[in-house]
């Protein structure tokens, strides 16, 4: 393994902690931190470039752009009617970067997945076991909000660890990367 790829999946799994920071965040508070949303661009393009770098095509790169951008002019109008947050339109926006144009085929069927799960969830609190969670989530279902960040940051994370362990498979596993 090349020390650009390597590099490269360094910078996508310093996002990990941060999509985690930003799905809790996201859950307890409906915010999401515009500084959050730019490092995770910065780490994305960051990657995304070393990447292109390496094998000598911008595809990928190129990919993310558009997939970004057609997933900004697909949700501005929810934004503007006020169904999804600002935060939630950045972050799904910056999405494509970290996960890399190519691989947007398993964000976008993690994405669905999970935001079935949350909205079950928000909207059916009583599947959840008593406790604080099952209340906080009663608490969402009445103010009619769904967190949108956490499956974003959840399909984002999963997205990213398959990427690193099928790399890391490709190129002869862990001990060819030491």
């Amino acid at each position: 393994m090349s020390l650009l790829v390597a590099a490269s999946l360094l910078l996508k799994a310093l996002a990990v902690p941060l999509l985690g920071r930003v799905a809790w965040v996201d859950f307890s508070t409906q915010k999401i931190a515009n500084r959050d949303v730019l490092m995770l661009l910065c780490l994305g393009l960051g990657a995304q470039q070393l990447f292109s770098v390496q094998t000598g095509s911008w595809w990928d790169m190129g990919l993310s752009a558009i997939a970004g951008l057609a997933l900004f002019v697909l949700l501005f109008p929810f934004w503007v009617l006020r169904k999804v947050g600002a935060g939630d339109v950045k972050l799904i926006v910056v999405t494509p970067f970290l996960t890399g144009g190519t691989d947007l085929v398993v964000f976008s069927l993690l994405l669905l997945l999970f935001a079935l799960i949350t909205a079950a969830v928000v909207k059916n609190p009583f599947m959840l076991p008593q406790g604080a969670f099952r209340l906080y989530a009663e608490h969402l279902d009445r103010k009619g909000v769904v967190p949108f960040g956490v499956p974003i940051a959840i399909a984002a994370i999963c997205s990213i660890v398959f990427q690193i362990v099928s790399r890391l498979i490709g190129y002869g596993g862990i001990e060819t990367f030491l």
